[in-house]
């Protein structure tokens, strides 16, 4: 139940069940993203400005060591299907591939444009956006090859937030022209557009009440149910508040 908090140049670590920040992980310059792998014990965080990422522990918050990256690392995900970690390079249009039992970069995989975010289905799949060509890039986590690219551009420009269904291999995408594409990762095909709010830089899926939301920079977390593909809500947030992190059995965003 701890949140952790990217600051900038260090990431707090927050408890969420006596609502204070316990730990600090620090020198983690231009910091972006954080990766969990809870059966290692270990946590991730890319770091924009040095290029590199931060191996921590979780148990203790403990820094264990640094790896490089190429330009601009900024989403970072583990994969415990292959007990990697791969980090999304937005300025060198690559994915820094992490051996997380090892501790070391075992390979660079190019996909090519500015990646955003990833989301993996924990099957052997990884898919990326690429923000500047409108597309998902999908990823074979094993054999580390880009595999397919899907062009999204009919329903969806620019798109930054992403977060997965992996039952029914369903991507939630949010998209810079104000819509959340429902995308199917097996075939490309764009299922369902919805409006959200002016500049969605996050989605999340919360498999238990079969709802997708998209937090956007304008105040406003849109709520989508994914059986009708209606929008059901939108709750006012704050203005910025372009992220989240969902809580999938408490439902708390």
């Amino acid at each position: 139940k701890r949140l952790f908090i990217t600051r900038g140049d260090h990431v707090d670590v927050y408890d969420t069940a006596i609502g204070r920040v316990v730990a600090t992980i620090s020198d983690t310059q231009g910091v972006h993203g954080v990766a969990l792998a809870p059966d290692l014990n270990r946590g991730y965080t890319s770091n924009g400005l040095s290029r590199t990422v931060t191996i921590f522990e979780l148990s203790s918050s403990k820094v264990l060591g640094t790896l490089p990256t190429e330009k601009k690392p900024d989403a970072i995900v583990y994969d415990p299907f292959t007990q990697r970690v791969f980090v999304a390079n937005g300025d060198s249009g690559s994915l820094t591939v992490i051996d997380a039992k090892e501790a070391k970069v075992i390979a660079t995989v190019v996909v090519g444009g500015k990646l955003e975010f990833e989301a993996v289905d924990g099957k052997g799949r990884l898919y990326v956006n690429v923000e500047d060509r409108s597309s998902l890039a999908v990823v074979d986590t094993s054999k580390l090859s880009v595999i397919a690219t899907h062009d999204l551009s009919s329903a969806c420009k620019e798109p930054t937030g992403l977060s997965i269904d992996p039952a029914t291999e369903r991507l939630f995408v949010g998209c810079r022209n104000q819509k959340m594409a429902v995308v199917s990762g097996l075939s490309g095909q764009i299922l369902a557009s919805v409006p959200v709010g002016k500049g969605c830089d996050a989605t999340a899926y919360d498999g238990g009440l079969k709802l997708a939301f998209a937090s956007s920079g304008d105040g406003t977390l849109t709520v989508m149910s994914t059986d009708s593909y209606a929008v059901v809500q939108t709750v006012p947030t704050q203005p910025t508040a372009r992220t989240m992190a969902l809580d999938d059995t408490s439902h708390r965003i």
